[in-house]
């Protein structure tokens, strides 16, 4: 696919919140594994699902998996569970596995596959090539060590989005767990660390993500972030009542700061009855989307896969089958330019809000 051959292609082309594929290839071999992404295998994403998904890039996850936390989407396939929060992780070792999952970044950015992008320019530029506009994030800084010299270094790497939290604690505050039914109002707020790691994110311009913080964390951030609050992967509450989705209150705070949420493809957070099972009908994405949009209004509502980190509803499958989703949009009657600013334009509008150096 040549850069003219792009841009003639833009209309409907993603650029998606969330997936896990570094996370993917590092289980599959590390930076040497790079290679598999150049092929057609199991990945959700790869480059040839990419190029027939119309899928320009997105928010590349760096995250680290829990020794001793199961099998936990298994477990959310029953009618109701509580999957217990994980232990903390241990640092250094999370800062090795965060260490290897940007190598793999660096990789397919030295084969020409993918750009890790830190400005929205180059983004812009990027995601009108043949090559992946990819953001490298922190999903969970169990990595980040008290002094914030992992995140310097990081943010020195390309780091321009992170999450405090995962589905478990952190030293930075505390995860909501996968709980169905039941509200994020589960736990304690950011720790006094966690109040330091948003006022550094605003300094730097890095994105804090909230979608796995709960109640009382996703509030510190709202209270003492000057920046958009962003959920980049989840759903609404109110058609899913499950403990990862945002209330109608959290939506409110979103949307007074210009915000962002990107709908999480992950069918337990999409379901009415809260089972990771992949018998989605593509009119319940629609009624999420449908709801965020007139909740939060159409700047501000965008996708955010999951992509090779949950179970994804079989009317999409993997990242090829994104074009059957923008078709779903066009026959529910969403006009070019709202099925634009969903896929892409509504992400590029909120970095453009977020990412600066020595703001004050």
């Amino acid at each position: 696919m040549n850069t003219e051959k792009a841009e003639g292609n833009a209309r409907g082309r993603v650029f998606d919140g969330h997936n896990d594929i570094l996370t993917r290839l590092m289980q599959a071999g590390g930076a040497s594994a790079a290679e598999l992404f150049l092929q057609s295998g199991d990945f959700h994403i790869d480059r040839l699902k990419a190029r027939a998904g119309n899928f320009g890039g997105g928010f590349f996850a760096m995250w680290v998996s829990s020794p001793s936390s199961g099998d936990y989407q298994t477990m959310m396939t029953q009618a109701e569970y509580d999957v217990p929060l994980p232990e903390l992780v241990d640092r250094r070792s999370a800062l090795d596995v965060v260490m290897r999952e940007a190598a793999i970044l660096i990789r397919l950015q030295e084969m020409g596959v993918a750009e890790i992008c830190t400005t929205v320019p180059a983004l812009k530029k990027c995601f009108s090539s043949d090559r992946l506009a990819t953001i490298l994030h922190l999903e969970g800084c169990e990595a980040i060590d008290p002094e914030f010299h992992a995140l310097d270094v990081l943010y020195e790497a390309g780091l321009r989005s992170l999450g405090p939290v995962w589905s478990r604690p952190t030293i930075f505050g505390e995860g909501v767990p996968f709980r169905f039914p039941a509200t994020p109002d589960i736990g304690a707020g950011l720790t006094d660390l966690g109040l330091e790691l948003v006022r550094r994110c605003n300094e730097k311009g890095i994105l804090i993500d909230l979608s796995h913080l709960n109640q009382k964390g996703f509030d510190d951030v709202a209270r003492h972030s000057r920046h958009p609050l962003v959920a980049t992967h989840s759903n609404a509450h109110a058609l899913c009542n499950h403990a990862r989705n945002l209330t109608d209150a959290q939506l409110e705070q979103v949307k007074a700061s210009r915000g962002m949420v990107g709908l999480n493809f992950a069918s337990a957070f999409l379901r009415s009855d809260g089972r990771m099972l992949t018998d989605v009908p593509v009119e319940q994405m629609l009624r999420h989307l449908d709801y965020l949009i007139e909740f939060l209004g159409e700047d501000s509502v965008g996708l955010g896969s999951d992509f090779d980190g949950a179970e994804i509803p079989d009317f999409i499958g993997d990242v090829s089958g994104l074009p059957r989703l923008v078709a779903a949009m066009q026959s529910h009657g969403y006009g070019e330019q709202l099925i634009d600013k969903l896929c892409h334009g509504n992400w590029f509008r909120v970095l453009e809000e977020t990412w600066h150096s020595n703001d004050s």
